[in-house]
C-alpha cells in the first residue's frame, strides 16, 4: 500500500522526524496536533477552550490537505494536561464533529509537546 506524507500551509510543519499527516490507501492518519500557530510556530496562549479550538482548526487543515473533512473522522485521541480542563474541552470538541461522533479516548498525560495543554490526534476514513 503506498503511503503519502500530507502537509499544509495551515497547519504548523512537523517537528520531528514524522508527518503531520500520511495517507495509507483509504485511512489518513494525523498526528497528535498542539496549539501552535501555524504562521509563527508559536504556542498559542489561553485557556483549554481556544487551545482546543486552535488544535482543531490545525486538524482541519491537515484534513482538508488530505482530502477528507472532520465528518471522516473515525477515531480521537485526545491528550489532556489536566482532566479538570475536560469539560471546557469537550464543548469546543463538539462543535467540530456531528452525529455519528467519531470513537474517541481521552486521557491525562504527565506532560505534553511543548508544555501545551491539550494534544489531539485523529485517524479518518476517505471512505466514510
Amino acid at each position: 500500500m503506498p503511503r503519502q506524507a500530507i502537509a499544509s500551509p495551515k497547519a504548523p510543519k512537523a517537528i520531528g522526524p514524522y508527518s503531520a499527516a500520511l495517507r495509507a490507501g483509504q485511512w489518513l492518519f494525523v498526528s497528535g496536533q498542539v496549539p501552535l500557530d501555524p504562521e509563527t510556530g508559536a504556542m498559542l496562549e489561553g485557556d483549554i477552550a481556544a487551545q482546543t479550538r486552535r488544535v482543531l482548526q490545525n486538524i482541519g487543515a491537515l484534513l482538508e490537505a488530505g482530502g477528507v473533512s472532520f465528518g471522516q473522522v473515525a477515531r480521537t485521541t485526545v491528550y489532556l494536561a489536566d482532566m479538570n480542563d475536560f469539560a471546557a474541552m469537550n464543548d469546543v470538541y463538539r462543535t467540530f464533529f456531528s452525529e455519528p461522533y467519531p470513537a474517541r479516548s481521552t486521557v491525562q498525560a504527565a506532560r505534553l509537546p511543548r508544555d501545551a495543554r491539550i494534544e489531539i490526534d485523529v485517524i479518518a476514513c476517505a471512505d466514510a
